[in-house]
C-alpha cells in the first residue's frame, strides 16, 4: 500500500464522482486531504454527494479528511482555502484540479449551435479557469518547498470528440495547461501532469446509463477510487519529476505502477 503519511493534498470538487474517489484514494494512503464542494449536509449520517459524506468515507479509509465548502466561481473563497492550508499545515504536496460544472441540461447529443452559450461558461469556467485559479494560489507553497505535484484531471475529450465542442475545448485546455505549467515549474522541482480516467462509474454516468442515454459495461468500468490510488502512487514516486508535462491515462499509470482497482 502506498504510504503518504505526513503529506498534504487539496482536491477540488470532491463531493461526488472522481473527486470523491481521489480524496478516498489519497486518504487510504494516509494523506491529510483538504477537499472542496458546494453540497453540504447536516444529517447523521450525511446525505450522499456532499462534502460531509466524502469526509466520512475518507476517514473510513484512514485519511485525515478536511471538507471545505466553497464555490470555485469565487476567487476569494479559493484564496482563503490555500491560506488556511498554509496556516494549518505549512506545506502543500499534492494539488488535484478536478472541479467541474456539468451544464443543466448536459451538453451532449446536439450541434454546438443548439446548446445555450452558457454551456461554455459552465465547462470552461469552473472546469478550466478553476484549475488555473487553484494552481496560481497553491503553487507558491510548492515552489517555496521545491517539491510538489499538480494533477489536472482531464479526459479523452481533450484529444478526440466526446459529448460536445465546448467540452472538448475545455479538456484540451486542461491538457495544455499542465504542459505549460511544467515548463514554468521545471526550475522549482514541481511536477505538473494531466491525467485522464477512462470509463468511470460516477454517479452522473450511472444515472445516464439508467436513463438509457449512455452505454457502459459496468463490469469493466473503473471505480472512482482507482484514480485516487493512481495519484497516490504517482505522488510516492521519487522520480515523478521525470513525468512532468506529460498527458497520461489512469489505465496506463495503473499498469506501470501495478495499482489495482478496488472493484
Amino acid at each position: 500500500m502506498t504510504d503518504l503519511k505526513g503529506k498534504v493534498a487539496v482536491v477540488t470538487g470532491a463531493s461526488k464522482g472522481i473527486g470523491k474517489g481521489i480524496a478516498e484514494g489519497l486518504g487510504e494512503a494516509g494523506c491529510t486531504v483538504y477537499f472542496t464542494g458546494r453540497s453540504t449536509s447536516q444529517q447523521t449520517p450525511p446525505a450522499p454527494m456532499t462534502i460531509q459524506a466524502t469526509a466520512a468515507s475518507v476517514a473510513s479509509f484512514g485519511g485525515k479528511a478536511i471538507p471545505v465548502a466553497l464555490d470555485h466561481n469565487n476567487d476569494d473563497e479559493v484564496r482563503e482555502l490555500f491560506q488556511r492550508v498554509e496556516r494549518e499545515q505549512g506545506r502543500l504536496d499534492i494539488l488535484v484540479n478536478n472541479v467541474y460544472q456539468i451544464p443543466s441540461p448536459p451538453a451532449m447529443g446536439k450541434g454546438f449551435w443548439e446548446h445555450p452559450i452558457s454551456v461554455w461558461d459552465d465547462q470552461c469556467g469552473v472546469g478550466l479557469r478553476g484549475y488555473y485559479t487553484a494552481s496560481v494560489l497553491g503553487a507558491p507553497m510548492m515552489v517555496k518547498q521545491k517539491s510538489g505535484l499538480i494533477v489536472n484531471i482531464s479526459s479523452r475529450g481533450g484529444r478526440g470528440y466526446v459529448f460536445s465542442a465546448s467540452y472538448g475545448v475545455g479538456k484540451a485546455g486542461v491538457d495544455r495547461m499542465a504542459q505549460d505549467f511544467a515548463i514554468e515549474l521545471q526550475n522549482h522541482q514541481v511536477t505538473a501532469i494531466s491525467l485522464s480516467p477512462s470509463k468511470v462509474k460516477t454517479e452522473f454516468i450511472l444515472d445516464m446509463v439508467a436513463q438509457g442515454k449512455m452505454e457502459l459495461d459496468t463490469a469493466h468500468a473503473q471505480s472512482v477510487r482507482l484514480s485516487g490510488r493512481v495519484i497516490a502512487a504517482l505522488a510516492a514516486d521519487s522520480s515523478i519529476f521525470n513525468k512532468s508535462g506529460g498527458i497520461y491515462t489512469v489505465s496506463e499509470i495503473a499498469e506501470e505502477y501495478g495499482v489495482i482497482d478496488p472493484d
